[in-house]
């Protein structure tokens, strides 16, 4: 299921700056949060050293978001390593080699700046994610999830509540998409009140296929 569901249905959206880097990048996964040092990635490279094949790096760059802290070279080895994907809030580099290689990776944008590697940062304690509309906690077992929408955390205890009604946000969905395509028109199947709109006419247009 996709983020947009899944933010309707209690996930926490994680800042509209935040993006896939490559089109069609998606992922879902237990997250491993990162905390840098401002710019600065030596963190990225242990996280990525250590962390357990099917998790997602969360990362923190500590408000200095202008180094490309994830590059193609990070991306190689987190692909290798059997990494889902990656979220950094802040800037990222190599976009063609990451995409190349496969890694789902979302950021706020893209800087060539060279960040260094040996001011220290934090693996596995809680970090806190440029949200919609304040700042969201990620802890290490949240889940994470991240598609063409942008990007969606679950935290750990309240996953299986979430995923069933974010289920049921797709079915009812579905059932709009049916009767759109049977001809109904958006504000009769969602119940809206065009009067409040200034120069409603009083009746919807045609439908696609009919005259009169």
């Amino acid at each position: 299921m996709g983020t947009a569901a899944l933010a309707r249905s209690g996930g926490r959206p994680l800042g509209p700056h935040l993006f896939p880097v490559w089109p069609g990048a998606r992922f879902a996964a237990q997250a491993l949060p990162v905390r840098c040092v401002a710019g600065d990635n030596l963190a990225v490279h242990v996280a990525v050293a250590q962390a357990a094949p099917r998790t997602a790096l969360v990362v923190d760059v500590a408000g200095e978001p202008d180094y490309g802290y994830v590059d193609g070279i990070i991306a190689v080895a987190a692909r290798v390593r059997g990494i889902t994907g990656i979220i950094v809030d802040g800037c990222v580099r190599d976009v063609a080699a990451v995409a190349r290689c496969g890694l789902p990776l979302v950021a706020s944008g893209v800087s060539v700046r060279e960040p260094g590697r040996d001011a220290g940062g934090a693996v596995g304690a809680e970090v806190l994610v440029a949200g919609d509309p304040l700042p969201v906690p990620v802890r290490r077992g949240d889940w994470v999830v991240a598609d063409d929408d942008g990007a969606v955390c679950l935290p750990r205890a309240r996953v299986t509540p979430i995923a069933a009604a974010a289920l049921d946000a797709v079915s009812r969905e579905q059932e709009v998409l049916d009767a759109l395509s049977a001809g109904r028109s958006t504000l009769d199947v969602l119940n809206l009140d065009p009067s409040r709109v200034a120069g409603w006419e009083g009746s919807t247009l045609p439908s696609a296929g009919r005259t009169g």
